[in-house]
């Protein structure tokens, strides 16, 4: 189920400066400029491997084939342009839970804005949206982990009224 950036209406469009920005599904061809941004710090740097798409490539397949899952892309459209390079990406997940009187949850991760656009808006922006469609699903609360050392995007993230409730574990495998 693979889908066209170009057969399916954006999910926002918004002006910022320098042109408009737009948020759309992602397609296979996004890959390279997602990863690339997932990469564009000091923690991606260590992780993310673009030299081999294919791991990206089956998990691509894997969120594009499920209604539970959104990859999404934001490009920047100059004026005048039909479209314009992805300058930004999240991943919006919903979750069925028991619960909290058996609520659904989303879970956004993976968001990403490239470095030369920080602090614009643009992740307020996708967030923002991010809200919106998880409320539209019927969702009760939306969820994100975010790594400790990371106090930009904590910051980030208060502003947009999530609070640090609860203390996240993982365990690589």
């Amino acid at each position: 189920m693979t889908r066209n950036p170009g057969a399916l209406p954006p999910l926002l469009t918004s002006d910022v400066d320098g042109g408009t920005f737009r948020l759309r599904h992602a397609s296979p061809a996004d890959l390279p400029a997602i990863v690339g941004l997932l990469a564009d710090d000091s923690m991606g740097a260590g992780r993310e491997r673009s030299e081999d798409m294919a791991p990206y490539e089956r998990a691509f397949a894997a969120i594009d084939a499920d209604p539970s899952h959104l990859l999404v892309v934001g490009e920047l459209v100059p004026a005048g342009a039909v479209d314009g390079p992805v300058v930004a990406t999240f991943q919006l997940s919903f979750l069925p839970g028991i619960s909290r009187q058996g609520s659904w949850r989303s879970q956004i991760e993976g968001v990403r804005v490239a470095g030369s656009l920080r602090g614009q808006g643009i992740g307020n922006v996708m967030v923002q949206w991010a809200i919106g469609e998880s409320r539209r699903r019927g969702c009760s609360m939306m969820q994100l982990t975010t790594h400790k050392s990371r106090k930009a995007a904590h910051r980030f993230y208060e502003r947009l009224g999530f609070a640090a409730s609860h203390e996240g574990m993982k365990l690589t495998l």
